[in-house]
């Protein structure tokens, strides 16, 4: 389903802990690693959407998170034309997307990478707020930036964005989560 622009809608998710670190999931057999995303299906409304990926995608249920705010408006990127399939050249151009922050109300073992029979995600972690900006694929990097600065001021956390790695410092009982190991400190 595209818009007649050629972007698909879509839903974006930040989930944030409870120090406001970010999942942030490694795409099965790739090494790239992104947010929580998917399609908004035919009569869904962006929010329907987002549960729906959040439990395909991460495999958590409504009662494990609290919506803190979403984007106001759709945030569009475009796919670079050689990533996009033959048959959809000259009409799909991108996403668009609603982004919601989430906080996870519920543990780091309720999440289940293995909760749908496609899996999009081997692996994931709690991450810095910020670091996704230096992570992501160059041509989503402007939507991450977007929907971060945009979502930032539902927390409590500083919101000034670190210009360097070396700005951020581990965090203690930082989880970095292989499958379905947790490895809590």
């Amino acid at each position: 389903m595209l818009d007649r622009e050629g972007y698909r809608p879509n839903v974006g998710i930040i989930l944030c802990n409870a120090k406001n670190e970010v999942f942030w999931g490694k795409r099965i057999r790739e090494h790239s690693w992104q947010f929580p995303q998917g399609g908004i299906k035919r009569g869904e409304t962006p929010e329907q959407a987002m549960f729906r990926e959040l439990h395909e995608e991460v495999g958590l249920l409504p009662e494990h998170v609290s919506i803190l705010g979403r984007t106001k408006d759709w945030l569009r990127y475009d796919v670079p034309t050689h990533w996009v399939k033959r048959e959809w050249r000259g009409s799909y151009k991108g996403q668009k997307q609603i982004w919601f922050l989430l906080r996870l109300v519920g543990r780091d073992s309720d999440v289940s990478l293995r909760a749908s029979d496609h899996p999009e995600f081997d692996a994931w972690r709690w991450s810095h707020f910020w670091i996704p900006l230096d992570a992501v694929i160059e041509f989503k990097r402007g939507v991450y930036e977007h929907a971060l600065n945009e979502l930032a001021r539902f927390l409590d956390a500083d919101r000034r964005r670190p210009r360097f790695f070396g700005d951020i410092l581990p965090a203690d009982g930082v989880a970095e989560c292989l499958g379905e190991s947790v490895a809590n400190k």
